[in-house]
């Protein structure tokens, strides 16, 4: 029996939920309640007092661990996964669930290298399970606003993004013992690489410089700290962005036309609202847009496509077009040079008219042997 057979309508997709850090715990799992088609059934861990204590707050007993699986996945209680480890361990669990025939829906970056997503999609192919990349701001709604504003022409032509995306992170977290995939390149690269891409609707030709920087008093580990980049796209446009593990908090784009502009701060947060500022030629309006579930609205999205059998818009393939720019830059930071980058084409882009979510907000519960990354600072994008 199939998928949309053993599930039939109305009924709610079942996932398990592959590492219970920070992510899971303090953004994903509040929101499994009010999707109306999702429901946490399994849970993934080698921490015996998380399984017992997270399993608590949302009445899962059925708890694994890393070495059990292959067992979780061919168990028949589960639909798809959450998939919330380190950046590096994506494809380790990925692979496997997606030849199981278990959908998967895994936080970003999609893995560390193209090799690796390669991997998955070839695995993806294979398969007749769904993949998604968790790329939370497709469905929300000023960065759904923003897009909408560039494609009707309210900017004019496109010439310049630029992004300021900054945080202190804690040398005790994870993030700060895993050299570069553990750094801000991987951890916050994507956002600024991904919304240079949707916003442009076009992908990068060059990394035209990388430079990175190691202060002595951040205390991290051996990988650079603060990353600034600089990106050419097709039509003489350029990205320009800093992401950085010691900086005080900064969340912020610009997106800039030769009739008007945008800026968004924060722009990528979730927990707050987001704020959007335009300008048409002299005249400057701003809005402030309603604080939204990005994680509910992201996993109701997935679970409709899984009970629809549609495929998700930000699928595997976008989630490699991301990685092949962050090689990219690791490699210019390498050359202390410029990169081309192979010639590469997206078949899809967000869809503004059918992705928006507007799930409210919910809150995050007491976190269980987990931190938040940065010093003192509640709810910056994490994965």
């Amino acid at each position: 029996m199939g998928i949309l057979s053993a599930l039939g309508m109305g009924k709610k997709v079942r996932y398990a939920v592959v590492a219970l850090g920070d992510i899971s715990q303090e953004a994903m799992l509040p929101g499994f309640a009010h999707t109306g088609n999702s429901e946490v059934t399994a849970f993934v861990t080698s921490d015996p007092e998380k399984a017992r204590k997270v399993g608590a707050q949302y009445k899962v007993t059925d708890t694994y661990s890393y070495e059990q699986f292959g067992e979780m996945l061919a168990s028949g209680k589960v639909d798809a996964i959450y998939l919330a480890t380190p950046n590096w361990r994506h494809a380790e669990f990925a692979i496997p669930a997606l030849a199981a025939g278990i959908h998967v829906l895994t936080e970003k970056p999609l893995e560390v290298s193209t090799a690796k997503c390669r991997d998955i999609l070839d695995a993806a192919k294979a398969s007749t399970a769904k993949l998604m990349v968790a790329y939370r701001l497709h469905f929300e709604p000023a960065t759904l606003s923003t897009i909408r504003a560039i494609r009707d022409g309210d900017l004019g032509d496109l010439i310049l993004f630029s992004s300021t995306f900054t945080q202190m992170v804690d040398p005790e977290n994870h993030r700060a013992k895993n050299g570069i995939a553990g750094g801000p390149l991987f951890d916050m690269g994507p956002y600024p690489v991904n919304a240079a891409r949707y916003v442009f609707g076009a992908e990068p030709t060059e990394v035209v410089s990388a430079v990175g920087v190691r202060h002595p008093d951040a205390g991290l580990g051996d990988f650079d700290d603060t990353i600034a980049v600089t990106l050419r796209f097709p039509g003489e446009r350029l990205a320009q962005f800093v992401v950085s593990y010691y900086g005080n908090t900064l969340d912020s784009y610009f997106v800039v036309g030769n009739k008007g502009s945008i800026h968004m701060q924060p722009g990528y947060m979730y927990g707050k609202p987001l704020e959007q500022v335009t300008t048409i030629g002299q005249e400057e309006s701003s809005k402030s847009f309603k604080n939204t579930d990005h994680f509910g609205g992201e996993l109701k999205y997935f679970s409709d496509c899984i009970l629809n059998d549609t495929p998700p818009e930000p699928d595997g393939e976008e989630g490699y077009a991301d990685v092949r720019v962050l090689e990219g830059i690791v490699r210019a930071l390498e050359s202390g040079g410029s990169c081309k980058l192979e010639p590469f084409e997206r078949t899809r882009r967000i869809d503004v008219d059918r992705q928006e979510m507007t799930l409210a907000a919910q809150k995050s519960p007491e976190l269980v042997n987990t931190s938040s990354p940065g010093k003192g600072v509640d709810k910056t994008p994490k994965n």
